[in-house]
């Protein structure tokens, strides 16, 4: 099985940033992905959160624009069911993470995959799932 790993919006948004050494290694993973040697997934409320924050800064055509982009990449787009969201806000129940990264985290948790982001509020997870520090 190939290794999976789930993008949170943090790593999007260091890679649309330009942010390095971050937007590197999702660059990576964005081509290891194409070529089929990784699985790479992302919620999509935390796509949610890319448009919106892209939208913020950039305006709504410019939010279009990304998630047109992003769609055309080897990027899963993960929906929100009833079990990713229970899941999710149970670990906001326990953990002082936003309601998204609770996201990012049920996400990755539900297909045994390897969270990367620089988000360091998710570092208190790193007992419960797999993480890939960016920076």
């Amino acid at each position: 099985m190939k290794p999976r790993v789930v993008l949170d919006a943090w790593a999007v948004l260091a890679l649309l940033q330009g942010e390095e050494p971050a937007a590197a290694r999702v660059k990576t993973l964005l081509e290891e992905a194409e070529r089929g040697t990784h699985a790479l997934f992302i919620s999509l409320i935390n796509l949610g959160e890319v448009f919106y924050r892209v939208g913020k800064v950039k305006g709504e055509p410019a939010a279009w624009e990304t998630l047109a982009a992003l769609r055309r990449l080897s990027l899963t787009i993960v929906p929100a069911t009833e079990e990713v969201v229970l899941a999710a806000a149970r670990l906001k129940i326990y953990h002082p993470i936003s309601y998204a990264d609770a996201f990012a985290a049920a996400t990755a948790e539900s297909l045994d995959a390897v969270l990367a982001t620089g988000d360091p509020e998710l570092e208190q997870l790193s007992e419960r799932i797999r993480l890939e520090k960016l920076r």
